[in-house]
């Protein structure tokens, strides 16, 4: 088969679309002939290279994908040849404690398919059952193959670890990404008043579109003055911030007294300082939230499933074109997700 791969870190010049051999599938597994993948922020961070995480190499990128199943293990029983799957790419062991019922994000050896071991930028690939979900006929596989990982992650995040209510206001950094552009749909059909934050007015044209009432251009304004004047001096009550060292300080001087930042990653550098003046004075939460639960995960993939919640496709190109790809993500390009088609598939 042909797939995505590099055999060691560095810049895009790493990457190449060649031969690998087929993956062999274990009792558990199930083997998927992928027709969409997509890519994220943490496929940057995995070809750049990780501190702690040792890769084997060469290693297969990717965490978002949709196909059609073609084989399984002995001991599956979720699925048979010919369905239509996702991938959701937490992987924990644990036992009973982390089972598909559990968090299976607190388990000691929780990790990512893409990121910690082999992923799905390939023609196929072996999946555990437990890491897949069926995918309804009429949904198209740039629209399977891409929502999974920032959903779930947006998801959890605001409804789960941040326990978002009605009526509240939510300010949502880097609206234009994946994790972002979800979050912002996800706020505003939890009844927030959603305000967004990007670099270029095209940009924020598109986070209106997905729900956005209030847009702040970042590379204009400085987005925490900015929210003190659209709010009277209040401030919000939640901060949606994946970007890290770079907005931390100003997301925390945009929380009313007593608000609350979710975090689930820091594309910018993770150190920004804790800000514990900010913190204690005005009582204000730091929350970390990483993926989701396999049931929170169904729960927002099931509201995509239905035309609920829409990811946006920046781009979608042959995975052999996967420079490219990593390119727009890399220099923050266009709005919304980059999808990578087997070049057998086009």
């Amino acid at each position: 088969m042909k797939a995505v791969q590099f055999t060691e870190h560095g810049d895009r010049g790493v990457l190449e679309y060649g031969d690998f051999p087929e993956p062999e599938v274990d009792p558990d597994e199930v083997l998927v002939d992928v027709k969409a993948a997509s890519l994220n922020h943490l496929d940057i961070w995995t070809r750049r290279g990780l501190p702690g995480v040792e890769l084997e190499m060469p290693h297969i990128p990717g965490s978002d994908m949709a196909g059609v199943v073609t084989e399984v293990g002995e001991r599956v029983t979720r699925f048979e040849a010919g369905d239509r799957v996702a991938l959701i790419a937490g992987v924990a062991g644990g036992g009973d404690e982390f089972s598909r019922k559990g968090d299976p994000t607190l388990a000691p050896d929780f990790h990512i398919i893409g990121e910690h071991v082999r992923g799905v930028h390939a023609e196929f690939a072996a999946i555990p059952e437990e890491n897949l979900v069926p995918v309804p006929e009429g949904v198209p596989w740039e629209v399977a193959g891409s929502a999974s990982l920032v959903f779930q992650t947006a998801w959890r995040m605001l409804v789960d670890r941040g326990e978002l209510r009605p009526g509240e206001k939510v300010l949502v950094l880097g609206a234009s990404g994946g994790v972002g552009h979800a979050a912002v749909q996800i706020a505003d059909y939890a009844g927030a008043e959603v305000y967004a934050t990007a670099s270029t007015d095209e940009k924020l044209e598109y986070a209106e579109e997905c729900g956005a009432d209030h847009v702040i251009n970042y590379e204009e304004d400085d987005f925490s003055k900015e929210i003190q004047t659209l709010t009277d001096g209040r401030g919000v009550d939640m901060v949606v911030d994946h970007i890290g060292e770079a907005t931390y300080k100003q997301s925390l001087k945009s929380l009313v007294k007593g608000g609350r930042v979710v975090t689930c990653g820091a594309t910018t550098g993770p150190d920004p300082g804790a800000g514990l003046n900010y913190i204690f004075w005005n009582q204000l939460s730091v929350i970390g939230s990483t993926m989701a639960t396999p049931g929170e995960a169904d729960e927002v993939l099931d509201l995509v499933w239905d035309g609920t919640f829409e990811p946006r496709i920046r781009e979608t190109l042959p995975m052999s074109e996967i420079d490219r790809a990593h390119e727009l993500i890399e220099e923050r390009q266009g709005f919304g997700k980059v999808v990578v088609i087997p070049d057998s598939e086009l």
